[in-house]
């Protein structure tokens, strides 16, 4: 197993990491704002049940798989990039409801719940995270990779959920009136549209020049 010095070094970076925000943390925030605090817990738990598909993967080696395969990186990039574009067009062709006070309808429990699950599953930033981070930290001296994946995958998923539950109460605290505001309420559909067109069209191009040396 990794040593107390190389899992603190790790737990360093991963919160360096995760304070950045990607598509998972625009998806918590925007339920936050949405749909309140409950909304965004559940979308955290969506979000890294995701996290542990990737935590798996890694230690079964098919991040191995995906990182000499173009054809399997390519098909999860793309995917995920597809996905949050859609969501980016959901977002803008959104009707607003009026200037009067009204919720905007709600999605169930556990529709955010398994949306947060794809999003993060189809996550680029999530998959190269695993794929060419998280290895630097495991040591094949000190005993069979995958148990040191599985334990650098569960600190990384509680920090996680630590991280982005606290994204999800602040968004959440800040939100009321805008949820009460139907103007505001497209104004931040619009923006919410905006940010996931534009991490769609990132998410297709990242990895080009990393697959390229493969």
């Amino acid at each position: 197993m990794p040593d107390l010095t190389t899992i603190a070094l790790f737990a360093a970076a991963t919160l360096a990491l995760l304070l950045v925000p990607g598509p998972a943390v625009l998806y918590i925030v925007t339920r936050s704002v949405s749909q309140g605090r409950g909304a965004g817990l559940i979308s955290v738990l969506g979000i890294h049940l995701g996290s542990v598909v990737h935590v798996a993967a890694a230690a079964l080696g098919i991040s191995a798989l995906l990182a000499t395969s173009a054809t399997a990186f390519a098909v999860v990039k793309y995917l995920g990039a597809a996905y949050l574009v859609w969501l980016g067009v959901r977002k803008l062709m959104a009707r607003p409801s009026g200037d009067e006070a009204v919720e905007p309808p709600l999605a169930t429990r556990s529709r955010m719940f398994w949306q947060g699950f794809v999003v993060n599953v189809l996550n680029p930033k999530t998959a190269i995270f695993f794929l060419a981070f998280l290895p630097q930290f495991t040591d094949h001296t000190r005993g069979p990779i995958a148990p040191q994946i599985l334990l650098l995958g569960v600190i990384w998923i509680a920090l996680g959920m630590a991280s982005d539950g606290a994204f999800a109460l602040l968004a959440s605290a800040m939100a009321g009136r805008l949820r009460r505001s139907a103007r505001a309420r497209r104004r931040l559909d619009v923006t919410s549209g905006v940010v996931y067109l534009g991490l769609g069209a990132v998410a297709a191009f990242t990895g080009e020049s990393a697959m390229a040396r493969t």
